[in-house]
Order: C-alpha cells, then sequence, then structure tokens
C-alpha cells in the first residue's frame, strides 16, 4: 500500500513538470513570434558589409605575341648566330643592306632579328646611343614627315609599337609594328621595325646607353651571320 502511494504521488509530480515545461515553451515561442515593440539592439553576430572592388587601373595594355614572328620567313626569325665582329658585347649593329639587327652577345655570337628599314632615299648610317626607352610609346610624326604624308595622323597614343628605343637625339628609333609582312623590306621613312615580339624581346636585353651602329646601304657585304647549329 505503501509504495502505491509513493508511486501516485510521484507520478502526479511528474505531470505537474510537465504541464510547467510546456507553459514554458509556450509563453517563449509566443513572445518570439510577437512583434517587438522597441528597436533591436545591436546584434551579437555582424554580417560583414560587402566590399566593393577597386575600379581597374587604367594603363597600357599587356604585350600578348601574336604569333607574328613564326609567319616570318626562316632566315628573318629571331635566332643566334655566329657573328665574329669587334664590337662590345651588348652593342647593337643594323646591318641596312640586308635587313637585319644584331645583338652582340660575345664569343663570336650574336643575336640576329629581322628588321624593316628605310625605303630609298631614306636610309641613314652613324653611330648612335639608345637615349630612352618607352612600353606602348605615343608617337608624333615630326613635321618634315607630315609634309610628305599629309595622310598621317598628328598623334598617335600607344603606337606604332609594344615597344620603343630612341636613338640619340633623332627623330629615329627602333619600334615594333603590328604589320609583320613589313619586316624585311625597305619601307620606313628611318626608323627601324622589328616584329612586337622580337622588339620585345630586344628592349629587355638592352639599357639606355647602349651602342648603335647603323651600317650604310653602301656597305653591301654579304651577311656574316649564320646560324648556330
Amino acid at each position: 500500500m505503501t509504495n502505491l502511494t509513493a508511486f501516485i504521488a510521484t507520478s502526479r509530480r511528474v505531470v505537474a513538470f510537465g504541464a510547467l515545461a510546456i507553459g514554458t515553451f509556450a509563453f517563449s515561442g509566443s513572445a518570439v513570434a510577437a512583434p517587438p515593440t522597441q528597436p533591436f539592439p545591436a546584434p551579437f553576430f555582424l554580417v560583414p558589409q560587402t566590399q566593393m572592388a577597386p575600379p581597374p587601373t587604367v594603363g597600357a595594355a599587356p604585350y600578348q605575341d601574336d604569333g607574328s614572328t613564326s609567319e616570318l620567313p626562316a632566315r628573318l626569325r629571331r635566332q643566334v648566330v655566329t657573328y665574329p665582329t669587334r664590337e662590345a658585347p651588348g652593342t647593337i649593329i643594323i646591318d641596312t643592306p640586308n635587313t637585319y639587327l644584331y645583338y652582340v652577345l660575345g664569343g663570336g655570337r650574336a643575336m640576329r632579328y629581322g628588321i624593316g628599314v628605310g625605303r630609298d632615299g631614306f636610309t641613314w648610317s652613324g653611330v648612335q646611343s639608345i637615349t630612352k626607352k618607352a612600353e606602348w610609346p605615343d608617337w608624333t610624326p615630326p613635321p618634315e614627315m607630315i609634309a610628305r604624308q599629309p595622310y598621317l595622323p598628328r598623334y598617335m597614343a600607344g603606337g606604332p609599337g609594344a615597344r620603343a628605343m630612341y636613338l640619340g637625339v633623332t627623330v629615329y628609333r627602333i619600334h615594333g609594328t603590328n604589320a609583320p609582312d613589313t619586316i624585311g623590306t625597305h619601307v620606313s621613312s628611318g626608323c627601324i621595325r622589328l616584329t612586337n615580339a622580337d622588339v620585345t624581346d630586344l628592349y629587355s636585353r638592352v639599357n639606355v646607353g647602349t651602342k648603335v651602329v647603323v651600317l650604310p646601304m653602301s656597305d653591301r657585304r654579304a651577311d656574316l651571320g649564320s646560324a648556330v647549329r
């Protein structure tokens, strides 16, 4: 009898506790569902603000090889050749008659590039030095060129090639071209042109002050450079 009385009392307490728990849960749920009457305080978990990406920097577009070098005839492609010369390594020699530019490596070797040179009446010769280097250079045709070719633009931003190396205080430059089919021809007004891929390679090798020897058209010696095998 005593055990039965104790069991009944325990059961009543469990039922009462369960009812209290259910009431508490229901009260809490109604409190959450009810709209707040006061502004919420700052949330405990902060949501990071969306970061705005900075605007892209405006500048020169990076150079990409368009494959024009591989389209050149074999003799005009950039290659290391044997080239006996007394000029010091690092010197540039422009072989105007044969439309080659040699960058002297030393040890009887040179890096040879095919070039475009001045057309008839616009070739020149002598010794200069590189006084300035520029990537994606602007170009302003000199007055005498505009007088001969009035259709030329008065100013070209980022043209006519990927790189330029200025020769002394002259109007001439070694520069790139977007017309690789002119390499190996006499076409310019005195400037020396290479493909954009080749002028970028040469640009990486030379410094301001580099000696540049330009051979005259009258010096029609046979090509001295033969490919290194």
